[in-house]
C-alpha cells in the first residue's frame, strides 16, 4: 500500500494550494474523484480578485495573497495571473447607506477606493441608467484572475516538489488504525497519518466517513452566463459592475459580458446545473440597471459555493478525531485566497503557528478553527 505523510481529498483550488505548500516539507498525495481536478467549483469560477469583500478573515487572506499573484514563483505560470479590471459597486438611492458602509470599510485598506456620484459612475460605464444608479464605489485594485493558470500552477508546483495527484479516485471510505488512516478509493488504497478534507461541497460527506461531526456545511448554487454587449459598445476596459446588495453583477469577459444573479440557493452536493429562472432573473435585474438588451444567452453554467454558519473558512484539525484536518467552507473566495490559504493550511497541518505575514493582516487560528464549530453545537 502506498504510504504518505498527508492525503488530501479533493484536487480543487483548496487541495491544490495546500498540496503545493505541504509538498515542500512532506510526502503528499491528492485524491481527485473526477478525471481531472477542478471539475466542480474551481473550474466554474468567474473569479475576480477583490480585497474588500467577505468576512474580515477573508479580506485579510486576500490582501496577503496579492504579492504572490503579482510575483509568482519562477515557472509557476507563463502569463500574468492578474489583469487590470476594477470593480464598480453600484447602488440605488435606497442603498446609499450600504455604499457608505462599503466605502468606509474598503478605504481603510485600499488607498485608491473612490466614492462616485451617479454621473461619474455612468461616465465610467456609459450603459448604466442614470435614473437607476444613485451612486457607486470604485475599487481600482480589483483584477481579473486566470483561474486555470492559478490552479494548474499549484498542481505543477506540487508535482515538481514530489507530490502526487491521482484522478478517478473516488473516496469509498476512511479507516483508522494505530498507524493512521487508510483511504479506500476506486483507484486503490492509500495510507497516511493525516487526512486533509478539501472535498469542497462534499466536505461533510468525507467528514462522516471519518466519524467526525458535521460542520454544518451548506453548498449554495451560483449561476453565471455569457451574453453579447450592444454592437457599438467598447467594453474591454470597463470595470466589473456589482450591485451593492449583491443582487446581480456583470463584467466584460473576452469581448462579451458575463452575468449572474449572485444567487445563493442551498443545494445538496451534486454536479449542479443552472436554473433558467435564475438566468431570467439576472437578465431582468441587469436590464433594469443598464441599457443592455439581452436577446440571447450564449452559454450558462452553475457552481457550488460552500458556507458554514459564520461565513468563515474552516481550517484545522478536528478537535475530536485524531489526524483529521478540515479545509472547507471557502464560500466562493477560494481562488483569491488560495496562496494564503495554502500556506495557512500547511503551517497548521505541520503543527506550526499562523505565518507571520498572515498574522500581521489579522488572521488568527481561532477565527478558522473547527473547534469553534464544535463549541457552537448544542
Amino acid at each position: 500500500m502506498d504510504t504518505y505523510d498527508f492525503i488530501i481529498v479533493g484536487g480543487g483550488i483548496a487541495g491544490a494550494s495546500a498540496a503545493y505548500e505541504l509538498a515542500a516539507h512532506a510526502r503528499v498525495l491528492v485524491l481527485e474523484r473526477e478525471t481531472q481536478p477542478g471539475y466542480h467549483t474551481t473550474g466554474r469560477s468567474a473569479a475576480l480578485f477583490v480585497q474588500t469583500h467577505g468576512p474580515a478573515v477573508i479580506r485579510a487572506l486576500s490582501r496577503a495573497a496579492k504579492d504572490f499573484f503579482l510575483n509568482p514563483p519562477n515557472g509557476f505560470a507563463e502569463h500574468p495571473l492578474l489583469t487590470e479590471r476594477g470593480m464598480l459597486l453600484i447602488g440605488r438611492s435606497d442603498q446609499s447607506a450600504m455604499l457608505e458602509q462599503n466605502f468606509a470599510q474598503s478605504s481603510r485598506h485600499i488607498a485608491g477606493v473612490r466614492r462616485l456620484d451617479a454621473t461619474q459612475a455612468c461616465t465610467l460605464v456609459p450603459l448604466l441608467r442614470e435614473e437607476y444608479v444613485a451612486g457607486a464605489v470604485l475599487d481600482p485594485e480589483a483584477m481579473d484572475m486566470d483561474v486555470h493558470a492559478i490552479h494548474w500552477g499549484f498542481i505543477r508546483g506540487m508535482r515538481a516538489r514530489g507530490g502526487k495527484l491521482v484522478t478517478s479516485a473516488e473516496l469509498l471510505g476512511l479507516e483508522r488504525n494505530v498507524d493512521g488512516w487508510i483511504a479506500r478509493t476506486t483507484a486503490g488504497d492509500f495510507a497516511a497519518p493525516v487526512v486533509i478534507n478539501a472535498a469542497g461541497a462534499w466536505c461533510d460527506v468525507v467528514g462522516a466517513m471519518a466519524s467526525a461531526g458535521p460542520i454544518g456545511l451548506v453548498p449554495k448554487r451560483r449561476t453565471a452566463f455569457i451574453f453579447d454587449p450592444p454592437p457599438a459598445a467598447e467594453i474591454a476596459k470597463w470595470p466589473s459592475v456589482i450591485d451593492v446588495g449583491e443582487e446581480f453583477y456583470f463584467k466584460p469577459d473576452a469581448g462579451k459580458f458575463l452575468g449572474s444573479p449572485a444567487d445563493q440557493t442551498p443545494m445538496e452536493p451534486c454536479d449542479v446545473q443552472p436554473d433558467d429562472f435564475d438566468v431570467a432573473l439576472a437578465v431582468d435585474r441587469i436590464q433594469r440597471a443598464a441599457r443592455i438588451p439581452v436577446a440571447h444567452v450564449n452559454r450558462k453554467w452553475a457552481g457550488l459555493r460552500s458556507f458554514v454558519a459564520d461565513g468563515c473558512p474552516v481550517v484545522g484539525y478536528d478537535p475530536r478525531v485524531e489526524g483529521f484536518f478540515w479545509l472547507a467552507g471557502q464560500g466562493g473566495y477560494g481562488i483569491e485566497t488560495s496562496p494564503s490559504m495554502g500556506r495557512l493550511t500547511a503551517s497548521l497541518a505541520l503543527g506550526r503557528a499562523v505565518p507571520p505575514d498572515l498574522a500581521q493582516q489579522g488572521v488568527t487560528e481561532a477565527a478558522v478553527s473547527p473547534a469553534r464549530i464544535a463549541r457552537a453545537r448544542p
